[in-house]
């Protein structure tokens, strides 16, 4: 008895005018800007200037997406490049296909121009942009649902996920929601990193490595429950293997790091602690004595030339009446005696 399901949405795209509003381009752009807020809110936190997130993902976020693109059609090459396929739909990013693989790999090089540029350390920024990463793999994860793709075995739980479509080789039926654990998976790791954070006060790049080596775990297992086709090795798809070897850099990595660079960076972001701003103000306030002293000595000046006299002048001068003063005392003093 079929108790309940997932039902599948009856198209991936909606037309405004000519405009084509495809839901799985809505997923990536609204788990962008989710990873840029909260991303901000860790960055100020850390005591990072308002805006920097922002400005490093202007680097980051296309690089991510040509990254992500190119590792899924390298991968899956057979889809564009084969017999009787269009290599022209290997553009086509809204029917889907982004390798997170790629997409971080790359993405990490357009942030590390963006720190680069403004003379920002790469790992703190990455430990700060780490959940906000997971959270918008969570909710891009949704955009496969609109496509009706990437879901897993046959199943007859009640969460599973209807698959109408049967196009590409689809079969219509009841399967695996590979997308939806995924998705509880990602929410799961940017919790564990929050968290993590504030208890063991990670830095130099530890709180992205553990989002990397929770994310492969989870990634490991999902992959065995999905039936799309992908490339084996001894028996694994390649993403398994993928997900293994970047778990265990991640684990090294974590390890290294900690024995090398305890602790956490004292400043993430050059002049935004306060301390460079305390550095300025002494030296203006230096600068504002110097000024105040010239100030005095040019209206001593000004005195003396009001009187009519020089100051060389003025010294001459009391130098006799101090002689005169003391012939004075000493007269009194011989008479005092003579008496």
């Amino acid at each position: 008895m079929e108790l309940a399901y997932i039902p599948s949405p009856s198209r991936g795209v909606i037309h405004l005018g000519p405009i084509p509003l495809r839901g799985y381009a809505f997923c990536i752009i609204i788990g962008v800007f989710v990873a840029v807020w909260l991303g901000n809110k860790r960055w100020l936190a850390r005591g990072g200037r308002a805006g920097t997130v922002a400005d490093i993902s202007v680097w980051a976020v296309p690089f991510g997406l040509v990254g992500g693109r190119l590792y899924h059609v390298i991968t899956d090459y057979e889809l564009y490049f084969s017999e009787g396929r269009d290599w022209v739909d290997a553009f086509k990013i809204w029917e889907g296909g982004l390798g997170i693989w790629g997409a971080i790999a790359l993405g990490a090089v357009g942030a590390w121009i963006g720190c680069r540029r403004r003379g920002i350390p790469l790992p703190a920024y990455a430990d700060a942009i780490a959940p906000g990463i997971a959270l918008a793999q969570a909710i891009g994860r949704w955009g496969n649902w609109f496509n009706q793709e990437l879901y897993g075995k046959e199943t007859d739980l009640p969460w599973a996920v209807r698959i109408t479509s049967s196009l590409d080789g689809r079969v219509p039926g009841d399967y695996h929601p590979t997308f939806l654990y995924e998705s509880l998976w990602c929410i799961g790791v940017a919790l564990l990193v929050i968290w993590a954070d504030r208890r063991f006060q990670l830095g130099h790049g530890r709180a992205f490595a553990l989002y990397v080596a929770a994310y492969c775990a989870g990634r490991f297992w999902i992959e065995y429950l999905r039936v799309d086709d992908a490339h084996h090795i001894l028996g694994l798809r390649l993403n398994n293997w993928t997900a293994l070897f970047v778990f265990v850099l991640a684990v090294v990595y974590l390890v290294i790091s900690a024995k090398k660079q305890p602790g956490r960076e004292t400043v993430v972001e050059p002049g935004a602690d306060g301390s460079a701003t305390d550095g300025a103000d002494a030296d203006a306030e230096g600068d504002r004595s110097t000024e105040i002293a010239a100030e005095e000595a040019k209206d001593g000046d000004d005195k003396g030339e009001a009187e009519g006299k020089d100051p060389a002048e003025s010294e001459s001068e009391s130098e006799p009446e101090s002689r005169s003063e003391s012939e004075s005392a000493s007269a009194s003093e011989s008479a005092g005696k003579k008496s």
